[in-house]
């Protein structure tokens, strides 16, 4: 199982009249990161949400937009109507004391309205069981980003393990240039310490240890056997049930690379760096994909 780390969900369900809508776009990040937009005010559950969507989504740059749309008109504008009449009366009571006519209280009630104190809002705050009906909205989202995000992983983890499966493949064909690699290091420092010397100035004990001593440090069994490990672990991480793997498999090619370079500074054979060199192509294209792997 592999996640990507780009993904969609939308999940939208109507509870009492209230019809609960969230969104997530998830885009590949090294770090999570979350960006929330609510048309209402969460207040003590923005910080739930948060958790529970960065503990759900696991990694990424993730945007949420939460939408929350009340049908019933329950949290409309409110009409203080008690303290409305009462000033209503006030006003008309004081118009007949001054001797006013009575058309003077024409337009009282739109006058009256624009009082501080007479029309109130209706309350944004969530609610204990808005919240519920809005988690459970939320867990309905990550499940169908996760689905979306699966499917990329799916292709994603076909591509890395063929990239690796190829470098293993290119290991394996070094072994049949080893022995022309090192009888043409024996030939070339023999020819260089005859022109140099002069064959009868040659010590040959002397000269076959010197061989045997670059011979050593040229050989690259050690790189051959750790890069086959490597490549080996990758695959086992590649397939495990991990949920999430991306940083543990960018570790492990380093550890690749490491070891592919030194491959390429230890081959002094052109057959070999070219092996070398088609490695290093396909390990790019496995640290770009993993770029993308949560």
């Amino acid at each position: 199982m592999l996640l990507s780390m780009t993904g969609y969900g939308r999940a939208t369900q109507t509870v009492n009249g209230k019809t609960f809508t969230v969104e997530i776009r998830s885009l590949n990040s090294k770090q999570n990161d979350l960006r929330m937009r609510a048309n209402q005010q969460l207040h003590k559950y923005e910080m739930e949400l948060r958790r529970l969507v960065l503990d759900g989504a696991k990694r990424g740059k993730l945007d949420i937009n939460v939408e929350i749309t009340d049908e019933t008109g329950g949290s409309a504008v409110k009409v203080n109507a008690p303290l409305l009449s009462r000033l209503y009366r006030e006003v008309v009571a004081q118009t007949g004391q001054l001797g006013l006519a009575a058309g003077h209280a024409d337009g009282l009630y739109a006058a009256l309205l624009r009082i501080p104190g007479i029309v109130e809002g209706g309350s944004d705050r969530l609610s204990d069981a808005d919240w519920e009906s809005l988690k459970s909205t939320t867990e309905a989202c990550l499940l169908h980003l996760d689905e979306y995000r699966l499917q990329e992983g799916d292709v994603l983890a076909a591509d890395l393990a063929n990239s690796c499966q190829i470098i293993m493949d290119l290991l394996g064909e070094v072994g049949k240039y080893e022995e022309d690699r090192v009888q043409s290091v024996r030939d070339r420092m023999a020819k260089h310490l005859q022109d140099f010397l002069g064959r009868s100035n040659v010590d040959k004990n002397r000269y076959e240890q010197e061989v045997l001593f670059y011979l050593e440090k040229m050989d690259i069994n050690e790189e051959k056997v750790r890069l086959r490990q490597n490549c080996e672990y990758f695959l086992e991480i590649l397939g495990n049930e991990d949920a999430v793997k991306g940083r543990k498999l960018n570790f492990i090619s380093q550890e690749i690379g490491r070891e592919v370079n030194t491959l390429g500074a230890k081959a002094y054979a052109p057959e070999i760096q070219k092996l070398v060199v088609n490695m290093k192509e396909h390990l790019e294209q496995i640290k770009e994909q993993l770029a993308n792997v949560a």
